[in-house]
């Protein structure tokens, strides 16, 4: 992928979408495949908000069936399904446990049980997958006597058994959305990271005709026209909006809920499955074994303020541990166990709720022509899971602006670039046997993160050896890092370490990892010394826990 923003001239694009998290990264995808010409922007790295900071599941939102949610869990599951097919290697089927206690009462296993009971029958069709090796079971209710054998740190006080059931894990979000958007590339789609939209080109009668944006990586400005602009900017989606409005305020129907997650070296789960527990106010959250650590999360918190202000606080991490102690294992855990952390803001587009746990988690697509503001879309809400979903929608909005026949979604039907598996396991049985010179784990760690991509970091390991150093105990190795460079757009350290590759997403990987990887870096993209010692000094303040 090459940044198009760098030699861009005057060329004119059908779509422009604003934002490069999974809503952009789908738009763009969905758009592409119609036939149309599609110019993708994001201000930062792609997938580096909202979209990393999610709990790495795929899910039909089983809690929204108390809100009467009906239509958005189903969607959701039909929408898990299509993931599980398009994306084999990124998502499948993951064993989950919600333990249940005598209180609180919404949390009563007969209660669960109907809720159960509704989620297995709006989830008629999970087993209608292309690979047989994803099929899903209805969930079934175990004893307490069964929950202690088989996750000895469930609190037991209280506890009245647990229900077991299936939704499916999302192994890397960021690599994902990259999939979708290296997805839309193939289709002829242009791209840019790093490239702010800093106003809009207005034609006669108030039309938004286009974009002013500053490549930020080369402090240059230039103008994209467009046909039609979709605003996915995410919680950053009114301040965008903000822009093409004469008074420059943005929506007020916007809302912020912050989510953060923390991530523990701390055995606490059997590893085998994810544990949904629930806090003595009703809230859920969830312990997932990840890369043989523990990864809990999420919170539900109000967020005011502009949203590049956001950072975790050490106070919304304290009050993360303090849920986990109230209603989990032995309630010791603490601050000194944390490894790593990581939070984003969620979109709301719900404004009759008091708060945000119960908001919904719907998305909603305007036409800005209401607001004076023709050729303008803006994308509100939603969650990962139904992304592909919402982009389906949005171009037949914009296909009706356009007045044009665009065809039907093809997006549900094809695998995603690099995603090309028809059976997972069958596929990684045999890049294991064809590269035996490779150790397991990173074979393992390549195939499912790369898919049919690994080859070409296999093919830069063999053909300079220390290329095929391996980084963790994941089995990652350098070559990765060259191919994040040349081939996915990496622009500095921390896009390498944290959104191409999985070396800081558990947390600092000591300096001496950190400045292999940067000079490596170095060398593609012609940094200094001094670039050099910047970089590795921001991602190890990025990295670092706040205090």
């Amino acid at each position: 992928m090459q940044r198009f923003i760098e030699n861009h001239t005057n060329e004119h694009f059908d779509v422009i979408v604003i934002g490069g998290g999974i809503s952009g990264a789908s738009v763009a995808y969905e758009a592409a495949t119609r036939g149309l010409k599609v110019a993708l922007l994001e201000k930062n790295d792609f997938s580096w908000a909202t979209s990393a900071a999610t709990s790495k599941m795929i899910h039909g939102g089983l809690r929204y069936l108390v809100n009467g949610e009906i239509m958005l869990v189903r969607e959701s599951l039909r929408e898990r399904r299509v993931l599980e097919n398009i994306a084999p290697n990124f998502v499948y089927p993951w064993p989950m446990m919600m333990t249940h206690y005598k209180t609180p009462f919404k949390n009563n296993k007969w209660l669960v049980k109907i809720g159960m009971l509704v989620y297995d029958a709006l989830s008629y069709d999970k087993n209608f997958t292309w690979d047989a090796c994803k099929k899903i079971p209805s969930h079934r209710t175990i004893s307490k006597k069964k929950v202690m054998q088989t996750e000895p740190h469930v609190r037991p006080e209280g506890l009245t058994g647990a229900s077991i059931f299936c939704d499916c894990i999302s192994i890397f979000p960021e690599r994902l959305t990259l999939a979708f958007i290296k997805s839309a590339v193939a289709y002829g789609a242009k791209v840019s990271n790093y490239t702010r939209v800093e106003g809009f080109l207005m034609g006669s009668e108030n039309n938004v005709t286009g974009v002013k944006v500053r490549d930020l990586l080369n402090n240059k400005t230039c103008e994209v026209s467009g046909t039609i602009t979709v605003n996915c900017g995410g919680p950053w989606a009114d301040i965008v909006l903000g822009l093409a409005k004469s008074k420059g305020d943005g929506s007020s129907t916007l809302r912020r809920s912050e989510g953060i997650h923390i991530i523990t070296a701390k055995h606490l789960l059997s590893g085998n499955y994810t544990v949904a527990s629930m806090t003595p106010a009703g809230r859920h959250f969830f312990l997932i074994p990840w890369r043989n650590h523990t990864l809990i999360g999420t919170t539900d918190k109000p967020f005011t303020g502009n949203p590049d202000d956001y950072h975790v606080t050490k106070e919304s991490i304290m009050e993360l541990i303090d849920d986990i102690n109230s209603s989990f294992s032995d309630g010791k855990l603490s601050y000194a166990d944390v490894k790593h952390t990581y939070g984003g803001l969620r979109p709301l587009v719900e404004e009759d709720t008091s708060e945000t746990y119960t908001s919904s988690r719907r998305y909603e697509i305007y036409d800005n022509q209401k607001d004076g503001l023709n050729g303008l879309i803006t994308v509100e809400g939603g969650k990962y899971t139904t992304s592909r979903k919402l982009a389906e929608n949005c171009l037949k909005i914009v296909a009706s602006k356009m007045e044009k026949s665009l065809g039907q979604s093809v997006t549900d039907k094809q695998f995603l670039t690099g995603c090309e598996i028809k059976n997972l396991n069958a596929f990684l049985s045999d890049i294991q046997k064809e590269n035996s010179d490779f150790g397991k784990s990173t074979m393992d760690y390549l195939g499912r993160n790369y898919g049919t991509e690994y080859a070409e970091i296999i093919k830069l390991a063999r053909t300079d050896k220390a290329l095929s150093e391996t980084l963790n105990d994941d089995g990652e190795i350098m070559a990765e890092v060259i191919f994040a460079v040349r081939e996915e757009m990496a622009r500095t350290l921390a896009d390498i370490v944290m959104r191409r590759t999985g070396i800081g997403t558990l947390g600092n990987p000591g300096e001496n990892i950190l400045r292999k990887v940067a000079n490596a870096a170095a060398k593609e993209l012609n940094w200094d010394e001094n670039k050099i010692e910047k970089e590795i000094s921001d991602t190890v303040k990025l990295l670092k826990l706040p205090v």
